[in-house]
């Protein structure tokens, strides 16, 4: 996982490959309520859409959470569907000014190699770089482990 700055914007790339097919691997990333299962405990993340919901273009999902203990609300936009290869969520209203994740996938070497790119701006004006530094930063790389660690509980891990 990276995170590089550019201008006001961050970029969070980040790769896993997983021991399945795609085709088995897209189905789990089409249902929201495996967003909970992806998210670490402390988020208090729920989705509060109700389920089951149609994962297409322009589908969109709220959730509730907590970020350092303050209750967030967070609604996202599917902006792009092309399964079982990519999607891109879009933040339309959350703690962000902007979260664009772009989640894609490709068949490799017997199994999935899953890419995340993930652009994102902090709230804060000129004190959004320090805000980062103190807690997004780590907060967005806590996130990331621990999805990484979920889909490898789900699917296995490389060896």
């Amino acid at each position: 996982m990276d995170i590089v700055k550019q201008g006001d914007l961050y970029l969070l790339t980040a790769e896993q490959w997983l021991p399945v097919p795609r085709a088995e691997l897209f189905p789990f990333f089409s249902d929201a309520s495996n967003l909970e299962r992806m998210t670490p405990d402390t988020l208090q993340f729920e989705v509060i859409t109700p389920l089951p919901i149609e994962m297409k273009r322009s589908a969109r999902i709220d959730y509730r959470l907590r970020i350092h203990g303050v209750p967030v609300r967070w609604k996202s936009e599917i902006t792009v569907w092309e399964p079982p290869s990519r999607f891109v969520d879009l933040q339309l209203q959350g703690p962000y000014k902007l979260w664009r994740h772009e989640h894609s996938s490709e068949e490799r070497d017997g199994g999935t190699l899953c890419r995340d790119r993930v652009e994102y701006r902090v709230p804060g004006g000129l004190l959004a770089p320090l805000v980062h530094f103190l807690f997004v930063r780590s907060d967005v790389e806590r996130i990331f482990h621990y999805r990484r660690r979920s889909l490898e509980e789900v699917f296995g891990r490389h060896t």
